[in-house]
């Protein structure tokens, strides 16, 4: 499916919402718990994104519309969420994410997109040359990856009460390898 600004973004809308309806009002053995050393909780994953609004999507887009394959990004940290983890609560990461998400919509927004600007091409420090449709492409299924990623730290809690019908849920499988 081609990437669709008007489509694609009512995805980038609801995540927030969605995340919220997930975890709000829960405990921490909910939010702070992950599938395996080495994952991520669903609070660590509320972070994450904050720090994707703040440092990757709509400031690539911008570089890529204003620098071209001229300058690469810089790289991603994936680690830059942590210390905001460390000093929020999951309802304080919702309520910046609800409105960080909101901020950089109405950014997006204002680039006006045309399928001319959706095929400039900017360049990824380890993918090489990319283009801004597969960039905001990208950002809708990030946030489908993280929406599944909490819901599979949420049903690890149960992975060893569920018995033997772990064999139908495919959601207690191992991780991916990255």
């Amino acid at each position: 499916m081609e990437f669709d600004i008007e489509r694609d973004t009512k995805i980038l809308a609801r995540t927030p919402l969605v995340i919220r309806a997930l975890l709000g009002g829960l405990g921490r053995e909910w939010s702070h718990s992950n599938y395996r050393p080495g994952t991520w909780s669903p609070h660590e994953v509320a972070g994450h994104l904050i720090h994707g609004e703040r440092t990757d999507w709509i400031p690539r887009a911008r570089m890529i519309l204003k620098e071209g394959e001229s300058r690469e990004f810089e790289p991603f940290d994936r680690k830059g969420h942590e210390e905001l983890c460390r000093e929020s609560s999951l309802g304080e990461l919702l309520e910046v994410f609800e409105r960080e998400r909101n901020e950089s919509l109405a950014a997006l927004r204002a680039l006006r997109l045309t399928d001319e600007k959706l095929r400039r091409r900017g360049r990824h420090p380890a993918l090489g040359t990319v283009t801004l449709s597969e960039l905001l492409a990208t950002w809708v299924v990030h946030d489908l990856n993280h929406i599944a990623q909490i819901c599979k730290a949420m049903a690890y809690q149960h992975k060893s009460e569920v018995g033997p019908w772990e064999a139908y849920l495919s959601i207690l499988g191992k991780p991916a390898p990255r």
